[in-house]
């Protein structure tokens, strides 16, 4: 079914001022560079908005940048090329991108040519339609392995879900449509590109983000960045995803309900000794539950004088946190080719 977006008419200067920002974060994709600039194009002839490319070269150590750059200057494209200096990883190369787009409303996609950019127009469509703040393509028929891709990601979308609060078929799909008011006010850090939905929902109601099928591709050049093992740091991220949200501003509580847990079950013990102890009249300097409440009472206090460092650490987080996770080489657009 096609698509048809209706211009936007700004009060400033609508001709100059971007509507879409395209970001496509690269990494060792020298046979898909080319046909992935050319796709863009294709799929976004049409679209009656101004709107801009920008591939964000990870470090790569092909001739990926090579291809890219073949396309800087073309007529009808505007493209701008981020140079990593070095490998920082998915997460930070797309958040130099969207850093950098200027564009009201920001799309990401894999630069691997298994998202398809035709399904972009329709996609800013439906989050317009909706009034969303982010949409989440879901890739329904899913070109990838069974027992290697697939499965994992299942368990991982259901886990993610649950945890979250935030209900998506498929959280690892690349390819969304953001309002760059929104995204901009979330900063991405490690591998947590795969929680954007959960970030966004700390941010903007969970009402507000919601997902599309689209179309998927399988591989034609190259080799999966991904295999099995990252099923574990998924796991590792979740349980950092989940104190982050609950307890991001206020981590003191985290511990201190540990600490205090543990020091409740310390006093107990203590207690039923000291009654067998100078009650009783028994001998309790042997006994191994002795142990066990003097290492819970030593920890509770442990926990909650870590409660107490971490609340301070927050404090000086959200008044000087400003640097970002990735170092930029250089840049390439219709300037530098002048």
């Amino acid at each position: 079914m096609q698509t048809t977006v209706e211009p936007i008419r700004g009060t400033n200067d609508p001709v100059q001022s971007l509507e879409l920002s395209l970001v496509v974060p690269i990494f060792n994709e020298e046979e898909s560079v080319g046909p992935l600039v050319e796709r863009v194009a294709a799929a976004m002839a049409a679209y009656p908005n101004p709107w801009e490319l920008i591939l964000v070269d990870d470090g790569s150590t092909d001739a990926t940048l090579v291809n890219a750059r073949k396309f800087v200057g073309r007529e009808g494209l505007t493209l701008r090329i981020v140079e990593l200096q070095r490998n920082f990883g998915q997460t930070a190369a797309m958040q130099a991108g969207i850093d950098t787009a200027q564009g009201r409303l920001i799309a990401t996609m894999d630069g691997d040519l298994q998202n398809d950019p035709k399904d972009i127009p329709s996609m800013v469509a439906e989050l317009e339609r909706r009034e969303l703040d982010l949409l989440v393509g879901w890739r329904k028929n899913r070109k990838d392995g069974l027992f290697l891709r697939k499965i994992p990601s299942w368990c991982a979308n259901y886990l993610i879900g649950r945890i979250t609060g935030v209900k998506l078929h498929d959280y690892g799909c690349s390819l969304k449509i953001y309002r760059a008011s929104i995204i901009k006010q979330v900063k991405l850090m490690g591998e947590m590109h795969r929680f954007i939905p959960a970030w966004v929902a700390g941010v903007v109601p969970s009402s507000r983000i919601g997902e599309m099928a689209v179309t998927h591709h399988a591989r034609e050049h190259g080799v999966s960045k991904y295999g099995i093992s990252r099923t574990f740091r998924v796991i590792l991220d979740l349980l950092s995803v989940m104190f982050f949200m609950r307890y991001k501003a206020r981590p003191g509580h985290f511990f201190g309900s540990l600490g205090l847990g543990l020091g409740a079950v310390a006093l107990l013990i203590l207690l039923y000794l000291g009654f067998d102890k100078f009650i009783m009249g028994n001998d309790i300097g042997t006994r191994p539950m002795l142990m066990v409440g003097v290492v819970l009472l030593l920890s509770s206090v442990q926990m909650i004088t870590t409660g107490i460092l971490a609340e301070m650490i927050a404090r000086t987080y959200y008044r000087d946190d400003a640097s970002p996770n990735y170092i930029v080489r250089q840049i390439f657009d219709d300037r530098s080719q002048a």
